[in-house]
């Protein structure tokens, strides 16, 4: 019995210094070697001041800008989930008309229009960095008119658009998509 539970102690103490410290402190030296940007969080600097992360939705609630995916977990990364409501939910049915509505008149759209499902139901995570070109096309106008954009601002700010089209990922999984940060960043610019 006591050589059982002496067996059993050093057992548990290798196994703590390999997979509690050996384990994590080698991962964290080679990612940090092979993908030190990705490795710190993927921040985003601008004048020496983090901005934000490329990998992280944030909101964007003046419509100077590109609204991201609607959040659950109000972009809180720290406890991402979804709402865990189900399709037969009274509360998820009544929160996407009231994005529905809310994302029409925004955006000064009819009340026919195709509206995108990345504009009125949250991401499974809460902090989706991206959305459908489709929702960005239909935020377009709303942008333009609020920053006042000329029909030479406009041409670029669809130029911007295409120029930040990300492919599917692997050319297969996903669809295209853009980073609604970047894009925001890059807006600044013109």
């Amino acid at each position: 019995m006591k050589k059982n539970l002496l067996i059993s102690l050093k057992l548990l103490l290798y196994l703590t210094v390999i997979t509690g410290i050996i384990y994590p402190v080698t991962m964290t030296l080679i990612s940090g070697l092979i993908f030190p940007y990705q490795s710190k969080g993927s921040m985003i600097v601008s004048n020496e001041k983090i901005i934000g992360s490329e990998i992280i939705g944030q909101d964007f609630a003046d419509n100077r800008y590109f609204t991201p995916r609607p959040s659950a977990i109000s972009y809180n990364p720290l406890p991402t989930g979804a709402s865990n409501q189900g399709p037969t939910n009274i509360i998820l049915k009544d929160s996407v008309e009231k994005r529905k509505k809310k994302y029409i008149k925004v955006n000064g759209l009819s009340e026919d229009t195709h509206i995108p499902v990345d504009a009125v139901f949250a991401s499974a995570s809460g902090v989706d960095p991206h959305i459908s070109v489709e929702n960005v096309m239909l935020q377009s106008n709303k942008v333009a008119n609020t920053r006042n954009f000329d029909e030479n601002k406009r041409i670029k700010l669809r130029e911007l658009i295409n120029r930040l089209i990300e492919k599917p990922q692997f050319g297969i999984f996903g669809e295209q998509r853009i980073n609604v940060l970047l894009l925001n960043i890059e807006l600044d610019k013109i």
